[in-house]
């Protein structure tokens, strides 16, 4: 079974460049890769939109979507609006509250897709990851936005990392056995294991960060997929990286 990870497009209006990037044509471009590497199913992990949850922006990504042959998946960051996200994807029976987060079986693979968006996890959120763990005791796929704790990238870590670390580092290293985390968020690459977790950051597809620099500093523009390949015990992973859009 394989699996593609993008994450952070960081989308904005039609005609619009932040930061002087083609957000619109990375995306694009990336989505062209995507085809052409025949994925099972696609995963985006969050930060579709620019800065806030846009409408009209998630609609055009629908309309991109729904053209591919594979199936996907989607969840919220914190420059996303679940709640729209619901409406404009047609999740809203994935929706509690304000918060998208659901379990589904990819090939054989048990994944858990967590709403990060708030920068935390609601209680009803935690009660329900906590019935997922008890349920299950096989090895675990989660996929979410933040990364579950500290990376030791200065900038990312002191200003925008998960807000209660503490708690869910918790919960994910109490269960007996190995869980396999792919995020984003930190627009970096890095894979860290602390105690029973794996932890996977999977580059943006809007710019890398420097990840030494103690205030906000673009490493470089490329664009990046993660392609995950899940088979019975065994879960192998690569990222492939693409000229940007600047």
């Amino acid at each position: 079974m394989k699996i593609i990870q993008i994450t952070d497009l960081h989308l904005d209006r039609k005609g619009r460049t932040p930061y002087d990037i083609d957000v619109r044509k990375n995306f694009t471009d990336i989505m062209r890769e995507v085809r052409s590497a025949q994925p099972d199913h696609l995963v985006i992990s969050g930060d579709l939109c620019l800065e806030n949850g846009d409408k009209k922006i998630y609609e055009w990504i629908r309309n991109i979507l729904e053209l591919q042959e594979f199936s996907y998946s989607l969840i919220a960051g914190n420059h996303d609006d679940p709640v729209m996200m619901a409406e404009v994807f047609g999740l809203e029976h994935l929706l509690t509250d304000d918060e998208i987060f659901f379990a589904k079986k990819i090939g054989k693979a048990t994944c858990l897709f967590l709403d990060t968006a708030k920068g935390y996890h609601s209680e009803k959120q935690l009660n329900w990851l906590r019935r997922q763990l008890r349920n299950h005791k096989r090895e675990l796929i989660i996929f979410m936005h933040h990364p579950p704790f500290k990376i030791g990238m200065p900038f990312m870590d002191k200003k925008h990392g998960h807000k209660d670390s503490k708690t869910i580092t918790g919960l994910l290293s109490d269960y007996s056995n190995n869980i396999t985390v792919f995020c984003g968020h930190y627009h970096i690459e890095k894979t860290i294991r602390y105690k029973n977790i794996l932890l996977q950051v999977t580059p943006s597809c809007f710019y890398q960060l420097d990840q030494n620099a103690s205030g906000f500093k673009v490493d470089h523009h490329r664009i990046a997929m993660r392609i995950i390949e899940t088979k019975t015990s065994r879960i192998s992973t690569t990222v492939r990286y693409f000229p940007g859009n600047k």
